[in-house]
């Protein structure tokens, strides 16, 4: 389902603002219903004060009911004077104590106020009715305004929040016109301090995306450039194998040709692999690292003896990592076959594995010609060869390497070696 947060805030507000309108009105209705009652108590009041002092001018004084002409018909006053011997009119009960009453008539409820003064006095009364209807007349012209003031707020509630939240729109659109190969960073200008930092944590991603898409393109290059010139050679070969006129010519031939092929080879299994821990998800398990040395020591041991190197290892059994076993083989793959690629014939590499603190350390110690510390970090480059290194290397083992040990959660580094000439490979990863 589809989640508006622009809706829900218009419906929020909105709800809100008619709660807060309704109690508002509720409360004013209340107050000025009140205060219209007591008005019309106030009024009383003042007629019986009159009244008793004679300054009310109708009827015949003896009358039970003395209509007055100053007083609204409609209002329903009555006034009624209380004689000295206390024998009031038939219309009002006996021994009437001052103050304000409250009578039930046949023709309906009346409120009474009664004034005495030196044993006379007068008694006003005025129908309820026409006293809740003249009061909820007042209250309800108060509470008009309110009324008609709800859908202008809630109206104002929904224009202000589609305002405010037109530069999220705004930003979409931008970041929707991007072109997809080179995207630029969104403007914050003009945005909410709220949704900077939104802002910015997209900048920073397309940022990374950015310096990818520009790797990848130049991984891209170097690899076709890699590639083609194998890939002539080959081809060059093949020319030339074609034009032997002699089975022992053609057997000299053929032994560049399959080395050539050996190299094609080695080098499109090593961009497979480096595309393949660029998009792949790292399989977390539990890998014992001794029983992992041993089966890549097994994998090498052929390369090996070919140049005599001595291979050992080092470390205490029963260490485990948490880590992919597969994509933590190709790390330490790539590190041994290039120290038994670069160590002399007779020479000795070290597989050593500890725990340093909270960390995990594998070591690929050998005592080959070891690397100039300036060029230690950037061997691990895509495609770069040290001058003069020699070897058949294409320069993207250790390149490899580093991105599978990131990927990992891990770090690679190169170190001189402890003792006499030689190069340390090490991976360091939380134990």
């Amino acid at each position: 389902m589809k989640h508006s947060l622009q809706n829900q805030l218009s419906r929020i507000l909105s709800v809100a603002i008619v709660a807060a309108g309704l109690l508002a009105g509720a409360l004013s209705f209340w107050m000025a219903y009140g205060e219209a009652q007591e008005f019309q108590d106030d009024t009383l009041r003042q007629i019986a004060a009159m009244a008793s002092k004679g300054l009310l001018q109708g009827s015949d004084p003896a009358s039970s009911k003395l209509q007055y002409p100053n007083i609204d018909p409609e209002v329903r006053v009555v006034v009624m004077t209380l004689p000295p011997d206390g024998k009031a009119a038939a219309w009002l009960p006996h021994n009437l104590k001052p103050g304000f009453q409250t009578l039930h008539k046949p023709d309906g409820d009346w409120r009474v106020f009664v004034r005495m003064k030196n044993g006379a006095g007068a008694a006003v009364a005025q129908a309820t009715e026409a006293r809740n209807e003249i009061a909820i007349n007042s209250a309800l012209r108060t509470l008009l305004p309110l009324l008609l003031l709800l859908p202008l707020l809630v109206w104002l509630a929904v224009r202000i929040v589609r305002k405010e939240l037109y530069p999220v729109r705004a930003l979409a659109q931008t970041l929707d016109a991007q072109p997809a190969g080179d995207p630029a960073q969104l403007p914050e200008a003009g945005c909410p301090d709220e949704i900077i930092p939104f802002i910015r944590s997209i900048n920073q991603l397309l940022e990374r995306t950015r310096l990818l898409m520009a790797d990848q393109r130049r991984f891209i290059a170097d690899a076709a450039h890699e590639l083609r010139t194998p890939l002539t050679a080959l081809s060059l070969q093949a020319q030339n194998l074609a034009k032997v006129a002699s089975t022992e010519e053609m057997r000299e031939r053929v032994a560049p040709l399959k080395e050539g092929i050996e190299r094609s080879r080695r080098l499109t299994e090593q961009l497979l692999s480096h595309a393949r821990n660029q998009v792949g998800t790292p399989d977390l398990q539990g890998v014992d690292v001794a029983k992992l040395l041993r089966q890549l020591i097994a994998e090498c041991i052929p390369l090996a003896e070919a140049k005599h190197i001595d291979v050992g290892m080092e470390g205490d059994e029963g260490m485990t990592l948490d880590s992919d076993p597969q994509m933590l083989l190709l790390v330490l793959r790539n590190a041994l076959e290039n120290a038994l690629r670069y160590t002399p014939e007779h020479g000795e590499v070290t597989l050593r594995y500890r725990i340093e603190g909270t960390d995990a350390v594998i070591e690929v110690a050998d005592s080959g010609p070891g690397i100039p510390a300036g060029d230690r970090e950037r061997v691990f480059d895509p495609f770069y060869r040290i001058a003069g290194s020699g070897g058949t290397g294409s320069g993207l083992g250790l390149a490899i390497a580093r991105d599978a040990a990131t990927r990992l959660g891990g770090s690679v580094s190169l170190h001189q070696r402890e003792q006499g000439d030689g190069l340390v490979f090490r991976y360091r990863q939380p134990a």
